[in-house]
């Protein structure tokens, strides 16, 4: 591995040493720690998308994005919130009129609301358990695909959308994931569905990383390297839970209307 990819993984990994005990901690404690942790997030990413998009009113559009994600955090997935979200993009979309990049201004309102308040829902529904779990695998795909991407190389994966990404990083990725996850369920006494539970993270790990394309995807459009220099070694919030808030509405669909719990 380069010398400057060792530097940068360093990095991450002190970062990660202060950040993740925080969430992990706020996770474990519940409420009302879980919740404010979640709308400091979810407000730093609607400052983040805000300031990313170039506009005339950025302050107006970090405040929409986080009032709708304060709404969906606090009020969860019921009748008003959607009708909030409604009201909320149907504003930005009358205000964007003359902005040049009108549909990333919208598109920032159900993106984050529905991303951020997906954890959260997934949190009420089953816990603090389910939730780790699911923040494990997207980790570790993270994790697996720097560390094997970058000890591998080989063909790339997209090139046009994210030059550094490698098709051994992504399978490199989702074995870790299955490795964690399962590895997790077996110590939380699920050893006899190991199965089950490694082919859903394999899977979740690849939505997420359709997640980390997405993000890479607008960063790009917008000229973009980093969606902002908030976190030492890591870029912006957007640059690390965007595989998370992009898989968080999927796997909350699937546990509360398609999967049984074993």
């Amino acid at each position: 591995m380069e010398k400057a990819k060792i530097n940068s993984l360093i990095k991450r990994i002190v970062t990660s040493l202060i950040l993740i005990p925080i969430v992990i901690g706020s996770l474990f404690a519940g409420y009302p720690y879980v919740q404010i942790l979640a709308f400091l997030v979810g407000s730093l990413l609607s400052w983040e998308w805000a300031q990313m998009v170039p506009s005339v009113r950025g302050a107006f559009y970090a405040v929409l994005y986080s009032f709708v994600v304060a709404v969906s955090i606090f009020m969860g997935p019921s009748c008003p919130y959607w009708i909030v979200l409604f009201g909320a993009t149907a504003l930005a979309y009358y205000k964007s009129k003359d902005e040049s990049r009108r549909n990333l201004l919208i598109m920032g309102v159900p993106y984050i609301s529905i991303g951020i308040g997906s954890i959260m829902w997934l949190y009420e529904l089953l816990g603090f358990g389910v939730v780790f779990w699911f923040m494990l695998v997207v980790w570790f795909m993270d994790i697996g695909g720097f560390v094997v991407g970058c000890s591998l190389k080989g063909p790339k994966l997209a090139p046009q959308i994210s030059p550094n990404k490698t098709w051994s990083g992504l399978i490199g990725g989702i074995l870790f994931s299955v490795c964690i996850g399962n590895l997790y369920c077996w110590y939380m006494g699920a050893g006899a569905h190991l199965l089950y539970y490694g082919v859903l993270a394999g899977v979740i790990a690849f939505v997420s990383q359709i997640g980390d394309l997405v993000e890479s995807r607008i960063k790009r459009s917008l000229n973009l390297k980093d969606s902002s220099n908030l976190i030492p070694g890591h870029g912006g919030i957007f640059d690390r839970i965007d595989g998370l808030i992009f898989a968080a509405p999927f796997v909350y669909v699937l546990f509360r209307y398609v999967l049984i719990v074993l």
